[in-house]
């Protein structure tokens, strides 16, 4: 078990391989629309909770957020410059509803910038307490 897990110092959180090697796949291959994962407090680490599908869109995504507990997301977005070029981002969304517990708050706060530098191909990163933080506008004005 040792081999797959990386502790962070910061706050005792490992990230399972999983993620990274998911998250490659998101990156290179394209073949998810979208990665959330979660901090399983118990075991101390980040792992994959859902994957998003290449057909799935924005309101799949924002679907698979939970409404009352933190996450960290990743999302390829696709959109076409002011050019028509057709070109993508891949979004890192730290998800951080008001309504959940203080506790998983710092967590997911203290494990953040560990986990990032994790996913190496990260091009935006969002902060999100409430879903109109993280609204398709807002992707479409950070994407460029």
């Amino acid at each position: 078990m040792c081999e797959i897990l990386q502790a962070n110092a910061a706050s005792g959180m490992a990230v399972h391989d999983d993620c990274k090697l998911k998250f490659l796949e998101l990156k290179a291959k394209r073949t998810y629309r979208f990665i959330v994962f979660k901090i399983e407090e118990k075991q101390k680490q980040v792992v994959v909770e859902k994957l998003g599908d290449p057909a799935n869109g924005y309101d799949d995504f924002t679907a698979s957020l939970p409404a009352d507990e933190c996450r960290y997301a990743v999302y390829d977005f696709d959109f076409v410059t002011e050019e028509n070029c057709q070109k993508s981002r891949i979004f890192f969304i730290a998800w951080s509803p008001d309504t959940s517990r203080v506790r998983s708050k710092m967590i997911y706060a203290s494990s953040k910038d560990r986990f990032k530098r994790e996913l190496d191909g990260i091009q935006v990163e969002l902060q999100a307490t409430d879903p109109t933080e993280m609204g398709l506008d807002v992707f479409k004005s950070r994407a460029n």
